[in-house]
């Protein structure tokens, strides 16, 4: 009973304390329930608004993009290149987008367009492969355990699987692979053409139904270069690199401290890249907002951009293509009678004598392996030759200049040079044709005997026939300081990158000793080698009464309208005279005499009455060259064929020139000389007097 009684008050004591425990408890957390409630409210009252702000913060970036090079007219305002708009798709990459986006968007926009100008190479069909999960993870199945545990070349050893699988891709997957790998190519925030060729209207209409499935992709406007008067001065102009070479290798760093991005269309040779600065414009700026997630939100044109500055230039179209016709046709002869057989080319170039502003430049490439023909309008300024006598009007001039003779004492013997142990050096006429010859006479029959004899006198050489001859150590120098004041052997300052000086021959056989008998060969043009823009600047000289002015081809450069019609000049070149020839004006007529009597004179060793009845009249000079056949292909070949460089040099009207031109023909056969120098000449002048009347 005892016991009971026991039991039954220890019960009624736990019963009495457990909700007091349970009170406690409660109550602790109500109050903190209490105290998260109010912190709730706290941070909802206080701060609900920054927190909202930060869950919709957006981030903005300004993006740079390209705007259309500026465009190059004729001197008569025709354009020489311009911008050829299209159509494009773009595609402007957000801050995370993941490569399985990447994939969805390419998949999706294959459904759209073709790409059908370019072949998906077999990486990346593999890469596009494997960017959808499921496949990934099947292919992983198939690789050797040790292979799926190398993380570090896991991605090649797929792509390797994928390539041994050998699988069969539509044309639609092989045009999703090319955008895949596009896009996955292209820079956070940079905008980069899906498709900017051949793009058609279904094409267009297609993606612009569905922009709103095909996140960050657009619809924009592309350009490129077009020529719509000819590409025969393609090669002058240069070109231009693609979106997908971008920037060149070797003047990356240049280019991206300059501001520009890697896939930046730029100059890279010639016109384009000597004006890349001016031609490039300045890009247009596009705010982009992107939400915390990455997102583009908005994109906004901050700065529309300016398009690039507008060159003018000194070239007629019209007048260059009747010269590049010319040329063409002429040669083409040449070709055709065996002539131009080992010929490696054809150069002709105009210029106007009292500006230096070049009027046409034309070439030729000719491979006497294929007989292959090409244009190379740049040749006039990287190609070099030896030209033969149409330089002996420089050197009868260093002979009046430094009065080794006078315009009215200036006879020299017709005596051939005789060295010791060398073949007889003379004229191509036989020995005896004349006795002696005077300055003016000595030009029109082109006599290399009065230039060699006019040398040996104005270096002071010691010479006996067949004996003995000694030169001073400077005799090179004399000379060609000489040619230099005219332009010849120095590169002539045109605003072309790319320009050759010509080449030396040497002063000096191995054994130190001067080489007489090449500063004889030197004197009437048959030792050094020149420019076709060499020759033209020097006769030039002579045509302007002694003024030596560079040569240019960017007239002019401005800002062309909206609407395209009309550009508003802010540079204008003006003639820049780099020496004048410290002569008189009756030594000046001398040498103007004997290149009027050229074309104009009675005697029969005359060598350019061809051009006697061309109107308005012409002045000038020709040349002939000896040289041997070389080709390049083939260095050590024993073929050692003897040919000529044919040339001439001349100015109309003879007495008030406006024009002067050069041709040269080199490498033609002896036998078939011609006068395909003289037709071209023909040709050139008829035809610039036609237009210019």
């Amino acid at each position: 009973m005892d016991y009971f009684r026991k039991n039954s008050g220890t019960g009624a004591k736990k019963k009495s304390s457990t909700p007091i425990r349970m009170k406690i408890i409660l109550g602790v957390i109500f109050v903190l329930f209490g105290l998260l409630i109010g912190q709730l409210a706290y941070l909802q009252l206080g701060y609900g608004s920054k927190f909202k702000a930060e869950v919709e913060k957006t981030d903005s970036t300004v993006v740079s993009s390209q705007v259309p090079r500026g465009v190059m007219y004729d001197s008569r305002g025709r354009v020489l290149v311009g911008n050829k708009a299209n159509n494009a798709i773009t595609y402007t990459k957000g801050a995370s987008t993941s490569t399985s986006q990447v994939y969805q968007i390419s998949t999706a926009l294959s459904n759209y367009i073709s790409i059908t100008d370019e072949k998906p190479t077999s990486e990346m069909l593999a890469e596009y492969y494997l960017a959808d999960q499921a496949n990934s993870t099947k292919i992983q199945a198939k690789l050797p355990k040790a292979q799926q545990a190398d993380s570090e070349n896991l991605t090649q050893n797929l792509i390797a699987e994928v390539k041994r699988e050998k699988l069969h891709y539509t044309a639609k997957q092989k045009t999703a692979a090319i955008i895949f790998n596009k896009i996955s190519g292209a820079y956070t925030l940079s905008t980069i053409y899906v498709k900017n060729k051949n793009l058609t209207d279904r094409e267009l209409a297609l993606v612009g139904e569905h922009l709103s499935e095909l996140p960050g992709v657009g619809i924009g406007t592309d350009w490129e270069r077009s020529y719509p008067n000819g590409s025969s001065i393609q090669s002058i102009i240069g070109s231009v690199s693609t979106e997908k070479s971008g920037l060149p290798s070797d003047n990356l760093h240049y280019y991206l401290a300059q501001g520009y991005s890697r896939n930046d269309r730029v100059g890279t040779s010639y016109l384009e890249k000597e004006y890349e600065a001016l031609l490039k414009g300045s890009k247009s700026e596009n705010q982009i907002i992107t939400k915390s997630n990455g997102d583009i939100k908005q994109t906004k044109t901050v700065y529309k951009g300016q398009a690039g500055a507008s060159l003018v230039l000194t070239i007629d179209a019209q007048y260059q293509k009747k010269v590049q016709a010319a040329l063409k046709s002429v040669y083409q002869s040449a070709l055709a009678s065996g002539a131009a057989t080992y010929s490696n080319g054809a150069y002709a170039i105009a210029m106007n004598p009292q500006t230096g502003a070049l009027l046409a430049v034309a070439g030729l490439s000719h491979d006497p392996d294929t007989n292959k023909t090409v244009d190379n309008a740049l040749g006039v300024i990287n190609q070099s030759f030896v030209m033969g006598s149409v330089v002996k009007g420089a050197t009868v001039a260093g002979g009046l200049i430094n009065k080794v003779i006078t315009p009215y004492s200036n006879t020299m013997p017709e005596t051939p040079i005789y060295l010791p142990g060398s073949a007889v050096k003379k004229s191509v006429y036989p020995i005896g044709t004349f006795s002696s010859l005077d300055a003016e006479t000595a030009l029109e029959v082109s006599s290399n005997i009065y230039m060699m004899h006019l040398a040996l006198n104005w270096v002071k050489a010691k010479y006996v026939p067949k004996q003995y001859i000694s030169m001073p150590d400077n005799a090179f120098e004399i000379l060609r300081r000489n040619f230099n004041m005219f332009g010849l052997g120095q590169k002539t300052g045109v605003d072309l990158p790319g320009e050759t000086a010509g080449i030396q021959g040497r002063s000096y056989d191995s054994n130190g000793n001067l080489l007489s008998g090449s500063l004889l060969d030197l004197s009437y043009g048959n030792y050094d080698a020149y420019t076709p823009i060499q020759l033209v600047q020097y006769i030039s000289t002579i045509a302007t009464g002694g003024y030596r002015v560079q040569p240019y081809i960017v007239q002019s450069i401005g800002q062309t309208s909206s609407n395209g019609k009309k550009v508003y000049i802010s540079y204008d070149k003006k003639p820049n005279v780099q020496q004048q020839i410290p002569w008189t004006r009756a030594e000046l007529n001398v040498v103007r005499t004997g290149m009027y009597r050229v074309v104009h004179g009675t005697n029969g060793w005359g060598t350019a009455h061809f051009l006697k009845d061309v109107k308005p009249s012409i002045s000038g000079k020709t040349g002939t060259a000896q040289t041997f056949y070389y080709n390049p292909k083939h260095p050590n070949s024993k073929n050692t064929r003897e040919l000529i460089n044919a040339t001439f040099v001349g100015f109309a009207p003879s007495n008030k020139p406006k024009l002067a031109v050069a041709v040269v023909f080199p490498g033609l056969d002896p036998d078939l000389e011609g006068k395909y120098t003289l037709q071209v000449a023909k040709a050139m002048v008829q035809d610039y007097f036609k237009l210019y009347k």
